[in-house]
C-alpha cells in the first residue's frame, strides 16, 4: 500500500486519518515520527516542500535554493534587514544544514530553569536523550583536518591565544565535498531524510509532501478535530484547487520557529495572554570576509569544523551579548548576493573568490531585557513574516564581533579584511579595519546580517501567562496539540540548534507516546 504521496499530483481532495499528525519533517518532526511509530502509533507526516533524495542533489545552487529552502533561500525579516536560511523539503533544515551538532549549553539550561520554571531541564536529565540521538545520528567530532577556510579561524585564534575546538558533525562516511547546504548527494549526512523518516515509513507511517498545513479546526470541546491543508503546485509556491484534511487523535506542530507560530495564529487556538509568535529568536549573524595569500576554495571540504566559544561567555548571560565564532562555506551565488560591494567593487571581490575566507559571529539573543527577539505575524494571505527589531544592545555586540573577527583574520595572515557593512572597504591593516569598524553606523540594511537559526515563538514554560506550551511541549490550552521543534526554546541557545531539537523532542515524544498508547 502506498504510504508516500506528492500532493501536487492530487486530482481530487484527500482525507487521511492517523493517531498522530505531524506538520513538518525537520529535526523535530522527523524525530517524533520515528519514536511515535516505534510505539505502534499510526503517524502521518506533512511537508510543504518536495521529497528530494540523493539522486536529486546535483550540488547546484540554482536548483537547490529554489527547491530546498523557504523563499528560495531569500526569506527576509519584515524590514528586509536579515536574510534567513531555512529548509523547506522532506527532512527540513536537516537536509540542507552544515551538520554542526551541539548539545544545549548548560548555562542556557540553567537560565531556563531559573527564569521559565523548566525544573526538569538539567544537564543530567537531558544527557540520556542527547546520548541516544548522538548514537542514532552518528554525531562525533570531525576527525579530518579542517579545510583552508576553517583553518583561518583556527590559526588566527591560536596566534592570539583564543581557544578553539572541533565541531561535532552528524555524518557517516563523509566524502568531504563541502556542498552540505545543497543536500548531500552521497547520503553521508545523517539527516531526517535518510534516518528517522525512512524508519517511520517502514513502520507504517504516511508521508505527504508539497502540502501546506493551513489551520487546526476545533470541536465543541475545545480540542482539535482535524487539520485543513492545501495541496501545493509542483514548485511549492501556489496552492492547487485540491484540499487535504487530516483527522487524528493528536496533532504536532513541527514546522519550525516561523512556521509553527504561524500555524497556531492561523488556527486561532486559545492564546489568552497573546504569547504565540512573541519572543521569536535568531542568532543574528554578522560576517567578516578576508582575502588570504593562499588559495582557500571555501566551497570545498567540511563546511564547519572549527569553532570558538571564547566570546560567548566572557560576560554573564544577562550582561553584554556574547557570540559564537564559526566558519561558513562560500559558494558563488550565496557569496555574491551576501557581499556588500557593488559594480566594479563586487567584480574585484569575486575575482578573489578562490582566496576568500570568512568567519561568522552568532549573537546569543534572548538573555537581556534589550534582546527580546522578534515577533511572527501573518500577512494578508496568511503566510508568516518575522518582525525583528534590533536594539543598541544587540548592535554593540555586532560591532565587537566584527572587531574580533578582523583581529583573527589578520593574525592568520590575511592580505585584506572586509567586514560586511555598506560603509566598509577592504582594509590592509588591522589598525585601519578597527578604526573603520569603530566608526560604522550600526544600522539595519547597512550591516549585513543573516541567520540560519530560528528559535522561539511557541515558548515552553511552567507559567501559561508567559509561555505557549509546557515543558513536555504540550499546548497549555488545547490538550491534543503539541509543539515539537525549536520554536519551544524560551531564548536562543548560543549554539547550532539541531541537536538541541533532537534531544528535547526525543524526550517529549517518549512522554507523548506513553500518554497515547
Amino acid at each position: 500500500m502506498t504510504s508516500i504521496y506528492d500532493a501536487s499530483r492530487f486530482e481530487s481532495d484527500h482525507t487521511f486519518e492517523a493517531d498522530v499528525a505531524i506538520v513538518g519533517t525537520g529535526a523535530g518532526g522527523g524525530t517524533a515520527a520515528e519514536i511515535l511509530s516505534q510505539h505502534g502509533l499510526r503517524v502521518i507526516m506533512l511537508e510543504e516542500g518536495p521529497y528530494w533524495t540523493a539522486a536529486d542533489f546535483k550540488m547546484l545552487e540554482r536548483e537547490s535554493y529554489p527547491n530546498l529552502y523557504q523563499e528560495s533561500a531569500a526569506r527576509k525579516t519584515k524590514d528586509k534587514g536579515v536574510n534567513i536560511l531555512q529548509g523547506r523539503a522532506v527532512g527540513g533544515s536537516t537536509t540542507v544544514n552544515w551538520t554542526s551538532s551541539f548539545r544545549t549549553p548548560a548555562k542556557t539550561l540553567d537560565y531556563w530553569r531559573e527564569r521559565f520554571g523548566l525544573s526538569d531541564y538539567t544537564d543530567a536529565a537531558l544527557a540520556p536523550y542527547f546520548e541516544e540521538r548522538e548514537r542514532r545520528l552518528n554525531v562525533a567530532r570531525w576527525a579530518e583536518p579542517p579545510n583552508a577556510n576553517n583553518d583561518v579561524l583556527q590559526r588566527g585564534a591560536a596566534a592570539l591565544g583564543i581557544p578553539t575546538a572541533i565541531v561535532p558533525r552528524n555524518v557517516k562516511g563523509c566524502w568531504n565535498l563541502g556542498y552540505c547546504g545543497m543536500g548531500c548527494p552521497t547520503n553521508a549526512k545523517q539527516s531526517m531524510l535518510i534516518t528517522t523518516i525512512p524508519s517511520a515509513l517502514s513502520r507504517g507511517a504516511t508521508l505527504v509532501s508539497r502540502v501546506r498545513a493551513e489551520r487546526f479546526v476545533l470541536d465543541a470541546r475545545g480540542r482539535v478535530a482535524s487539520l485543513e491543508c492545501l495541496a501545493m503546485d509542483g514548485r511549492g509556491i501556489h496552492p492547487t484547487a485540491h484540499r487535504v484534511t487530516v483527522r487524528a487523535r493528536h496533532f504536532i506542530a513541527a514546522a519550525g520557529a516561523i512556521g509553527s507560530p504561524a500555524l497556531l495564529l492561523r488556527s486561532a487556538l486559545p492564546d489568552p495572554h497573546a504569547r504565540v509568535g512573541k519572543r521569536t529568536f535568531l542568532h543574528p549573524t554578522v560576517i567578516s570576509a578576508a582575502v588570504m595569500p593562499q588559495t582557500v576554495d571555501a566551497f570545498s571540504g567540511a563546511p564547519q569544523s572549527v569553532y570558538s566559544d571564547h566570546f560567548l561567555y566572557i560576560a554573564p548571560l544577562d550582561g553584554p551579548i556574547g557570540f559564537k565564532l564559526e566558519v561558513p562555506p562560500l559558494h558563488p551565488v550565496l557569496t555574491s548576493t551576501t557581499i556588500t560591494a557593488f559594480g566594479l567593487d563586487e567584480t574585484r571581490a569575486m575575482a578573489s573568490f578562490r582566496n576568500t575566507s570568512a568567519i561568522i559571529a552568532l549573537l546569543r539573543d534572548g538573555f537581556h531585557p534589550e534582546s527580546e527577539g522578534g515577533m511572527v505575524e501573518l500577512q494578508s494571505d496568511g503566510t508568516p513574516l518575522l518582525d525583528y527589531p534590533f536594539t543598541a544592545y544587540v548592535w554593540e555586540g555586532a560591532r565587537r564581533a566584527l572587531d574580533a573577527m578582523a583581529k583573527i583574520q589578520f593574525a592568520a595572515g590575511a592580505r585584506t579584511v572586509f567586514p560586511l557593512h555598506e560603509n566598509a572597504r577592504p582594509y590592509r591593516s588591522l589598525a585601519h579595519a578597527r578604526a573603520a569598524i569603530a566608526a560604522f553606523p550600526m544600522e539595519i540594511l547597512r550591516t549585513r546580517v543573516a541567520s540560519a537559526h530560528v528559535m522561539g515563538g511557541c515558548a515552553m514554560g511552567a507559567d501559561p501567562k508567559r509561555s505557549v506550551v509546557d515543558g513536555d511541549g504540550r499546548h497549555h490550552h488545547v490538550d491534543n496539540v503539541s509543539v515539537f521543534d525549536g520554536s519551544v526554546f524560551p531564548t536562543s541557545i548560543g549554539a547550532n540548534p539541531q541537536l538541541s531539537i533532537y534531544g528535547i523532542v526525543a524526550r517529549n515524544a517518549q512522554r507523548l507516546a506513553s500518554a497515547l498508547i
